[in-house]
């Protein structure tokens, strides 16, 4: 009789015991979440000056970025919340997609995130990437080759099932026009997250540039991104101020013919503001346009005929100036033609025909710039050797 009054009490003993561990647990879970709420992960900021396309918000263990669509028909913003791992999800941001951070893996649509994951000494987490004969990068040609970064997809094509199955911590696809989120649907609904990159939609070269900063966010490489940024601003800023002092700005035109329409940059293109910045006297440069200006040959032929350079002509590392005569024998007529003064940005091309203007350099305008100030006035650099850019023969 003794037994059987103490066994229910055992029971209800355990029971509470139970529960208390129960309330315990819950108990320290709330404490962990103010704390985590309470801890700014997150001391040094990135402060976006030049670009348009993004923006940044900081809170202690969460950030956001909007992202503009320039390709969508209707003002469109992709939402993001960048959650730090490990730590809960905020109220209140039904709208954003989560990217938990820093990023443990990556897979990347176009060889340009090469150039912004080598600013950032972040190639270990790039795990899939579309393209890989078009990578000019050693480092990340050689990781490729160890297995160690698998092939996602060729033209535009994405092999969806390989990234399920790999499914990394983000998906950076190249912006596009007709390459909205919606066409990632597929892997959003898998749960892998997609972040539209459209660095090449900004209309000046520390714009372009800056969109490294996005990637640093998502990797939580602050201090790096704005010490390594604000030296490449300062020279950049510092070379255009040494060309803008020179009196003589010669005269340039850009690209070629191509079934009967020649493309030239808009006056207020990425390339144009190079151009102007080198201390040349750009044809075009009041035109109003970001993108490209498409016009017949013959509107182009009289200013062709008399500019003092002709760049951005030939995209082979092979190109020559015969080669470009051979298209058309009406080059021949040109001035620059005639005095050699044709320049193109294919100097670092590999064998399989990546060119790394499109990789590093779209991270290193000063460079890019200090090879055009080098071309138009050699006497303002006198100790610069081109890089990105190389004379046609």
């Amino acid at each position: 009789m003794k037994e059987l009054t103490i066994r229910p009490f055992l029971i209800v003993l355990f029971i509470y015991i139970l529960l208390a561990g129960c309330t315990s647990n819950t108990s320290e879970k709330k404490e962990q979440n103010a704390a985590d709420n309470k801890k700014n992960y997150y001391p040094e900021k990135l402060e976006i000056k030049h670009a348009k396309g993004f923006r940044i918000n900081y809170f202690n263990h969460y950030k956001t970025v909007e992202i503009s669509n320039p390709f969508e028909k209707t003002a469109h913003t992709a939402r993001y919340l960048l959650l730090q791992r490990g730590t809960p999800r905020p109220a209140g941001f039904e709208n954003h997609q989560i990217i938990e951070i820093p990023l443990r893996s990556l897979a990347a649509t176009s060889s340009m995130h090469v150039g912004l994951l080598d600013f950032l000494e972040a190639y270990d987490v790039l795990k899939g990437l579309s393209g890989t004969q078009y990578v000019y990068s050693p480092k990340v040609i050689g990781l490729i080759k160890q297995g160690n970064i698998q092939e996602i997809g060729k033209d535009q094509g994405l092999n969806e099932e390989k990234l399920v199955t790999m499914h990394p911590d983000l998906i950076m696809a190249m912006g596009s026009p007709g390459a909205g989120i919606s066409k990632y649907q597929t892997l959003a609904d898998a749960g892998i997250p997609v972040l539209i990159n459209s660095e090449w939609v900004e209309t000046t070269p520390l714009a372009r540039a800056e969109w490294v900063k996005l990637l640093a966010a998502l990797l939580n490489k602050e201090e790096l991104a704005n010490r390594k940024f604000s030296l490449i601003e300062s020279e950049y800023q510092k070379l255009a101020s040494l060309a803008k002092q020179t009196k003589n700005k010669p005269s340039v035109i850009s690209g070629l013919n191509t079934k009967d329409t020649w493309f030239l940059p808009g006056g207020n293109s990425y390339m144009s503001r190079f151009l102007i910045d080198a201390g040349a006297d750009y044809h075009w440069a009041n035109v109003k346009g970001t993108g490209s200006l498409a016009l017949g040959f013959e509107t182009v032929y009289p200013i062709a005929l008399k500019a003092d350079y002709w760049m951005n002509v030939g995209f082979n590392g092979n190109d020559s100036k015969n080669d470009i005569l051979a298209q058309d024998s009406r080059y021949g007529d040109f001035k620059a033609y005639q005095s050699g003064q044709m320049y193109s940005y294919n100097n670092r091309v590999n064998d399989t025909g990546a060119n790394d203007f499109f990789e590093s350099g779209n991270v290193n305008p000063q460079t890019v710039l200090a090879d055009l100030i080098k071309i138009f006035h050699p006497e303002l650099l006198p100790q610069h050797q081109l890089v990105y850019y190389k004379k046609l023969k």
